[in-house]
């Protein structure tokens, strides 16, 4: 029985519904796992493009490969050697001196409310004080509960580290048959375009990103210790990896001279001023080079797949930070196909119409 096309239309969102629900099922059930092995294929994915780029070089491919591992674990070495002790005694202080600037924030909407008495505003900031006071308490109280429970936490997320890393060596070593494996659960007439579609996007998108966080996480360390501000290795390593989600990093900025300006107000404005200089530097002279535009998404949809990305990850049990970082190109990949889809379900007289972004 031929259906009608609305109809077979219609049937696609309950049925998609369905699909995730039971897929969702199936993922919480198994968590960590399948967010330990998305993890894995997304750090493999990012070794393996470096690795290609040596193959085309001339290098054979088992070669290129030992050489990225190599150089990999080198940087990891030298960061976890040189950055992280400075990192850790940097948060640890951190920590130590939020209850005191919470306090001095409380202090500052004191004056403010007295100023606004004195001059007859109809101001009631005490809402802000009373929240702030409370908040200052319990971070002080529970400060020594939430280290330990850092320090208990540890075993847990070393072992899920080293899993993640295994398990990212071996997909970069035999990444090439799983994708084709996956990818014959594709229908033929729309492999070409998903596959194509996914390595164009990954590639271009991931590659860029991930140059820019660390070419702006290094940028700040050196301009932050230079201004020497205080937490600098922390707030630069913060900044630089929001950049990995679109727009974060702005966001990242304002808070943290926010934050800084309640300690001292020159050092949050020179903060400010530092930050946004260095990342107006990387995005006019090397960004373009990079990743160009942003997966060809209209910046309104990249908003929106952001938040949705990280909701659904949620839902299935991937955490919401993996959610945040592949909204955009999952997104992209999206549009794509959908495109195609509108495309081939349009009469053929109006084929070389094609849909806005």
């Amino acid at each position: 029985m031929n259906f009608p096309r609305w109809l077979r239309l219609s049937l696609i969102l309950p049925l998609l519904g369905v699909n995730l629900f039971v897929l969702r099922q199936v993922l919480v059930r198994l968590a960590p796992f399948p967010a330990l092995f998305l993890a894995a294929a997304l750090i493999a994915f990012l070794l393996d493009i470096p690795g290609r780029w040596l193959q085309q070089r001339g290098l054979p491919r088992p070669l290129s490969l030992l050489l990225v591992l190599g150089i990999t674990i080198s940087g990891v070495s030298f960061g976890a050697v040189v950055l992280a002790p400075l990192l850790l005694e940097q948060l640890g202080d951190l920590i130590n001196a939020l209850p005191g600037w919470l306090m001095q924030a409380q202090e500052q909407l004191n004056r403010l409310q007295a100023l606004a008495d004195q001059r007859g505003w109809p101001t009631d900031l005490s809402p802000f004080t009373d929240n702030l006071l409370l908040r200052a308490t319990r971070l002080a109280s529970g400060l020594s509960q939430q280290l330990l429970g850092l320090l208990s936490a540890t075993l847990g997320i070393t072992v899920n580290t080293l899993i993640v890393l295994v398990l990212a060596v071996f997909l970069l070593l035999g990444g090439d048959s799983i994708a084709g494996g996956l990818a014959r659960w594709i229908p033929e007439d729309w492999r070409a375009l998903v596959v194509g579609s996914l390595n164009r996007t990954f590639r271009g998108y991931f590659a860029g990103q991930v140059l820019l966080a660390l070419l702006l996480s290094l940028a700040q360390v050196v301009v932050f210790s230079l201004l020497q501000i205080p937490y600098g290795v922390v707030f630069a390593l913060l900044i630089g990896f929001t950049t990995l989600i679109p727009y974060a990093s702005a966001l990242t900025i304002v808070i943290v001279s926010v934050v800084l300006t309640l300690e001292d107000p020159r050092t949050g404005i020179e903060v400010l001023a530092a930050a946004i200089t260095v990342g107006q530097i990387i995005d006019q002279l090397i960004a373009p080079r990079l990743v160009g535009t942003i997966v060809g998404l209209h910046p309104a949809w990249v908003l929106f797949s952001l938040p949705l990305g990280a909701r659904l990850s949620e839902l299935l049990g991937l955490g919401t930070l993996l959610g945040l970082l592949l909204a955009v190109p999952l997104a992209s990949v999206l549009k794509t196909v959908l495109d195609e889809v509108y495309l081939r379900l349009q009469p053929s007289g109006s084929a070389g119409l094609t849909p806005e972004n």
